[in-house]
């Protein structure tokens, strides 16, 4: 039998791929020949001129810790106004934003009013004033018994009240001193008995009510410091009311927070964040985060003392964002290394860059 010849185009295709292998083991290898080398040299100069880092001097500074809250603002006192009777309203007196005072006019109702029996109430008071003044007259003058003067006076009295209610019915007053802060009817627009036709705050001062963690139940106290704040306007209170009983459909505490607001500055029905101030000291030792070395249970910074890196191990106290209070371990005027930890170990030499 004849045997096959070797194709020369196999043989060139062997020969290229063992030179490629070659290339690629020799250029790998030459790389990373290179690169112990460079390797060495920067080590070198990190051993001769020292490692770079920035730095910078801890000062003691205000540290405060607060909780965020997102509510709607209250008017202090709010109160809604709804009416008494079915029907066309015929005449609307304010508006949203008016200052009004406690039994100022704020809507009316025609007085034929069926409900309102207008008329009807209007002359037994009149009638029952008379007969009073009349009684009273014969009394003083022994012409009636004292149970006769107290019968007509007590009818008297009643019928007073039932046409101050009938008059409420169809001229709805103010039932407090503040700003109209909603309006919910207009004029010739029939109206369901008991529907709502105003809201009327006092928004001198404000409130708001928010929902408190579990966790976070135990940090916010009667009396902290609180600060709202909404679209760059910002108002200051405090804390007057923490419930002690979980509410469960919440799963949460409520606790209430007022807030002094001067000019009106915030409007009722806003939705502000609410920051309570948890703590405040001042003269504290605070280091960002990012500059604390965790290993285990225990926290350590690097200072830079006589030229080179000192480990330190610190207690940590309470923490905000990315702030955290330093117990103990440094103080003030200590040279704190804020970049180039990952390349520092102890009393490895540094060279600061400014």
């Amino acid at each position: 039998m004849k045997r096959n010849k070797k194709s020369p185009v196999n043989s060139k295709r062997l020969v290229l791929t063992v030179f490629t292998v070659l290339a690629v083991l020799f250029f790998s290898l030459h790389c990373t020949k290179k690169g112990n080398e460079e390797s060495k040299n920067i080590e070198q100069i990190y051993k001769e001129e020292g490692v770079p880092v920035r730095t910078e001097i801890v000062s003691g500074k205000d540290f405060k810790t607060e909780i965020s809250f997102n509510s709607a603002l209250q008017g202090i006192k709010e109160s809604p106004v709804f009416a008494a009777v079915g029907d066309e309203v015929e005449k609307i007196y304010v508006k949203v934003g008016d200052y009004v005072k406690k039994d100022q006019v704020l809507l009316s109702f025609p007085t034929d009013t069926p409900q309102a029996m207008y008329f009807q109430a209007k002359v037994a008071f009149e009638n029952a004033e008379t007969a009073y003044k009349r009684i009273e007259n014969l009394y003083k003058s022994g012409g009636v018994s004292l149970q006769d003067r107290d019968n007509a006076k007590a009818a008297y009295e009643v019928a007073k009240a039932n046409w101050h209610t009938t008059r409420q019915t169809v001229k709805v007053k103010a039932p407090i001193s503040g700003y109209v802060t909603k309006v919910g009817v207009s004029e010739t627009e029939n109206v369901a008995r008991d529907a709502e036709l105003f809201t009327i705050s006092n928004t001198n001062r404000m409130k708001a009510y928010i929902w408190i963690s579990e966790d976070q139940i135990f940090a916010v106290k009667n009396g902290m410091a609180a600060a709202a704040a909404w679209q760059g306007y910002k108002i200051e209170g405090q804390v007057v009311q923490v419930d002690m009983a979980m509410n469960q459909a919440k799963n949460a505490f409520r606790a209430l927070v007022e807030f002094d607001n001067p000019d009106n500055l915030l409007k009722a029905g806003t939705t502000v964040e609410i920051n309570i101030i948890t703590s405040h000291k001042s003269g504290a030792i605070v280091v960002k985060r990012q500059h604390i070395i965790k290993e285990q249970d225990r926290f350590f910074v690097y200072i830079v003392k006589d030229g080179k890196a000192k480990k330190q191990e610190i207690k940590t106290g309470q923490q905000h964002i990315l702030d955290v209070e330093v117990l103990e371990g440094i103080n003030s005027g200590d040279e704190l290394v804020i970049e180039g930890q990952p390349l520092l170990e102890p009393d490895s030499k540094v060279k600061v860059i400014k």
